[in-house]
């Protein structure tokens, strides 16, 4: 689906792909500052599909109850009670983020950037970033995270739920149950025993806490010195889902400062014709990565 204000891309051509490639590569091999933006087609590059055999692999009790296709829907399936809920979201934020590795991708991305002024801005949930090695304080995640909940109010903070999830998990026998048989680890608010929501932005009620209000400034602070430091604008796998955190911004400042921007996704990887610094790059992230980055040769 496509938003209403636009057309279906064409696909970029082998052509084009090749030309676009080694425009990136000598932008990628001079720079010294970047800004990374990052969405869910990154993860789903890396090896974290939400849906397809690793979705089956991983919640074949929960497909076979409820007929699930997929993580993405599934976040937001009425459960019927809130001893199935927490036991589908443990194993989910389990799957997905607390009992899984740094992905190569990313190790592969920290590697290129670990040497040079970064600032990473992402809307996934999984803490790949960090678990590659990134600096905490040089990322901004937008939308939250699989390592937190938080009151349904909205206004009692965030926790932590490694501790709880892994209990649960234990309790599900990792998943293979879909629902929690001691009613006493299903979380509630501290503050007012309200249940508990994934720390997640689906609605107004997301917490914005200290520190994600700190992370955005630092964000903003990198952004405003662009115009007087030249910086490079690399967006992996952002697509149409939620493009005003990372699309849109990305073109403003390449329009205004007129930066570089690489913008590689599956698809939809087009620049507005205005920027005339943009390159689109179609394809695999995986696969592309490091034909950008000069850890390997050129295509053809």
């Amino acid at each position: 689906m496509f938003p209403f204000f636009m057309t279906p891309e064409k696909p970029q051509t082998p052509e084009e792909r090749e030309i676009a490639i080694a425009r990136a590569r000598e932008v990628m091999a001079t720079t010294n500052r970047v800004l990374i933006g990052a969405g869910a087609g990154l993860s789903t590059a890396a090896g974290i599909n939400y849906g397809g055999q690793r979705f089956q692999d991983n919640f074949p009790a929960f497909i076979k109850r409820y007929g699930m296709t997929d993580m993405y829907s599934a976040g937001f399936y009425p459960f019927p009670i809130e001893e199935d809920r927490w036991a589908y979201w443990a194993h989910h934020a389990t799957v997905n983020c607390l009992g899984l590795d740094a992905q190569p991708l990313y190790e592969e991305i920290y590697e290129w950037a670990r040497n040079l002024d970064y600032f990473v801005i992402t809307t996934n949930a999984d803490q790949q970033f960090f678990k590659a090695g990134f600096d905490p304080k040089r990322i901004f995640a937008t939308q939250g995270d699989y390592a937190h909940i938080q009151c349904t109010t909205g206004r009692h903070g965030i926790r932590e739920d490694a501790e709880i999830f892994a209990r649960i998990e234990e309790d599900t026998e990792g998943g293979k149950r879909t629902r929690i048989t001691d009613a006493t680890l299903v979380p509630t608010c501290d503050v007012c025993g309200a249940p508990m929501n994934m720390h997640l932005r689906v609605d107004d009620s997301f917490v914005q806490t200290d520190d994600w209000y700190a992370a955005e400034a630092r964000y903003k602070e990198f952004v405003a010195k662009i115009g007087q430091e030249p910086t490079t604008l690399l967006e992996l796998g952002v697509g149409w889902n939620t493009p005003v955190w990372i699309r849109m911004p990305f073109e403003q400042i390449a329009r205004k400062t007129d930066s570089p921007l690489i913008r590689m996704n599956y698809d939809s990887a087009s620049v507005d014709r205005t920027i005339q610094s943009g390159i689109a790059i179609e394809g695999d992230i995986a696969r592309t990565f490091p034909l950008i980055s000069g850890e390997a040769p050129l295509e053809g």
